[in-house]
C-alpha cells in the first residue's frame, strides 16, 4: 500500500471534510477556547484550595484523599491544557491532516492525551472512593496498612494503567484515527477489521465502566457506614465532620461522572460490537463533548462542597427552615407534653402527711 493510499484510510476523504461552512468553523474554535480556559481556571482554583489544605491538615487520612484530589485535579488541569491546544492545532491547518500530519504522529499523540485524560479520572475516582471506604469501616487497618508511601505507589500505578491502555494502540501497531468530524482523534470505530479493532475500544470501556461501578459501591457502602455511625452516636464521635466533607465530594464526582462519561462508555461499546456500517459522528462526537464536562465539573466539586461551605449552607437552610420546623413541632408535641408537665407540678406541691410531720418533730 502506497503513502498516498495509506494517508486516505487514516485520514479519510477531503472531500468529507470540507463540506463544513465557515461559521460552524468559527463556533466549534470559539467553544473549544471557552472550554479550555474554563476548565484550566477551575482547575487552579481548586489545585490551590486543595495544596493549601494538603499542607495544613495533619490527619492522615484526611492526607491521603487530599493527595489523590489533587493528583486528580492536576490530571483534568492538564488534559484541558494538552488537549485544548492539540485541538486549536487542528484547526489552525483547517483540518487538513494530510498537510501538518502526513504521517499520522500528531493523531497517535492526540488519541492517547484523549484515553489517557479521559481514563485516569475514572480510575483516581474509584481508587480514592476504596481509600475512604477503608477509611470509615476499617480505620484501624487504614492507619496501620495504608501508609503514604504505599498511597504514592497506588497513585503511580494508577497513572501507569491508564498510560498502558492509551498506548497499547501504538504498540499493537493499530494506530488512531481521525474521526469523521477531523477535529480529533479516536480508537478505529468503523468497520472492524479483526479482533483487535473491537478489543482495544472494549478495554477502554470496560475498565472506565468497572471504575464508575466500584466507586459507586463504595460510596454508597462508606455512605451507608457513617450514617450508621451517626445514628448509633447521636451526639456525633471525634473525627466524622472530614468523613462527611469527603463522602459528599465523593458522591458528587460519582454523580458527574456517571452523568458525563456513562454515555460515552456505553456508546463505544455498542460502536464497537455492531456489524453495519451506520452513520454516527454525530452521537460519538456529542458525547465526547459530554465527557469533557467530566474535567470541567469536577474541580467545582472540592471548590464548593468545602466544610466551611457546607456549613454556610446548613445555617442558610437552618435559618430559613429551622423556625418552622419548631413551630411545627411544638404544635403536634405541645398538647401530650402538657398533661405530664401539670401532673408533676400539682404532685410536687401535695404536703407532707402529718405522720411524717409528727416523725421528725
Amino acid at each position: 500500500m502506497s503513502s498516498n493510499e495509506s494517508s486516505e484510510t487514516r485520514y479519510g476523504s477531503e472531500v468529507r471534510g470540507s463540506n463544513s461552512t465557515c461559521c460552524h468553523k468559527e463556533l466549534s474554535v470559539t467553544a473549544s477556547v471557552i472550554s479550555m480556559t474554563v476548565g484550566i481556571f477551575s482547575n487552579s482554583f481548586a489545585l490551590f484550595i486543595l495544596i493549601k489544605s494538603y499542607s495544613r491538615h495533619r490527619i492522615k487520612s484526611k492526607a491521603s484523599f487530599l493527595l489523590f484530589a489533587s493528583s486528580l485535579v492536576t490530571t483534568d488541569l492538564l488534559g484541558h491544557l494538552i488537549n485544548g491546544s492539540l485541538v486549536l492545532h487542528v484547526y489552525r491547518f483547517h483540518r487538513k491532516w494530510d498537510t501538518f500530519d502526513p504521517h499520522g504522529i500528531v493523531c497517535n499523540i492526540f488519541g492517547v492525551c484523549m484515553v489517557f485524560y479521559g481514563l485516569s479520572p475514572l480510575l483516581l475516582s474509584s481508587a480514592m472512593a476504596v481509600e475512604r471506604y477503608i477509611g470509615v469501616t476499617k480505620p484501624i487497618f487504614h492507619s496501620a496498612v495504608l501508609s503514604s508511601h504505599l498511597m504514592k505507589r497506588l497513585l503511580g500505578f494508577t497513572w501507569l494503567l491508564a498510560a498502558l491502555v492509551a498506548l497499547l494502540p501504538v504498540l499493537l501497531r493499530r494506530p488512531y484515527e481521525v474521526q469523521r468530524s477531523r477535529s480529533w482523534c479516536f480508537f478505529h470505530m468503523e468497520q472492524p477489521r479483526d479482533w483487535l479493532d473491537v478489543l482495544l475500544p472494549l478495554i477502554f470501556s470496560v475498565l472506565g465502566l468497572l471504575a464508575l461501578l466500584l466507586s459507586i459501591v463504595c460510596n454508597t457502602l462508606a455512605s451507608c457506614a457513617l450514617l450508621h455511625g451517626r445514628l448509633r452516636h447521636k451526639h456525633g464521635c471525634r473525627g466524622t465532620s472530614y468523613h462527611l466533607e469527603m463522602i459528599c465530594q465523593l458522591l458528587a464526582i460519582m454523580l458527574v461522572s456517571c452523568v458525563c462519561w456513562g454515555p460515552l462508555l456505553v456508546h463505544v461499546i455498542i460502536l464497537s460490537t455492531r456489524a453495519k456500517d451506520e452513520p454516527s459522528s454525530f452521537s460519538l462526537l456529542t458525547t465526547v463533548r459530554m465527557a469533557t464536562w467530566n474535567q470541567i465539573l469536577d474541580p467545582w466539586v472540592y471548590i464548593l462542597l468545602r466544610k466551611a461551605v457546607l456549613r454556610k449552607i446548613f445555617m442558610l437552610f437552618h435559618s430559613c427552615w429551622g423556625s418552622k420546623l419548631h413551630r411545627w413541632q411544638r404544635s403536634t408535641l405541645g398538647s401530650s407534653r402538657e398533661p405530664s408537665k401539670s401532673y408533676c407540678i400539682r404532685y410536687s406541691r401535695q404536703p407532707l402527711p402529718d405522720t411524717a410531720v409528727q416523725s421528725i418533730t
